[in-house]
């Protein structure tokens, strides 16, 4: 499994390099987990989700009247 990479930065050093959305693309085409610390002391860490994989399509039918049986 491929480790994720994570970094630390600056809410002041984002500004300048990068607008929000920009930032954000980074993060997710890279995979990686990043640390904002802001100027009050705070911190904010962001990290992507993996996008879900489409369920499968199965074969097969359902009954007529299935919801009006007791189960």
């Amino acid at each position: 499994m491929e480790q994720e990479a994570r970094r630390t930065t600056t809410l002041k050093e984002l500004e300048k390099k990068y607008s929000l959305g920009e930032f954000l693309e980074e993060v997710a085409r890279r995979h990686e987990t990043v640390t904002v610390v802001l100027d009050e002391g705070g911190s904010v860490m962001l990290q992507p989700v993996p996008a879900l994989k489409p369920l499968p399509a199965l074969e097969g039918s359902v009954p007529e009247g299935w919801k009006d049986a007791i189960y």
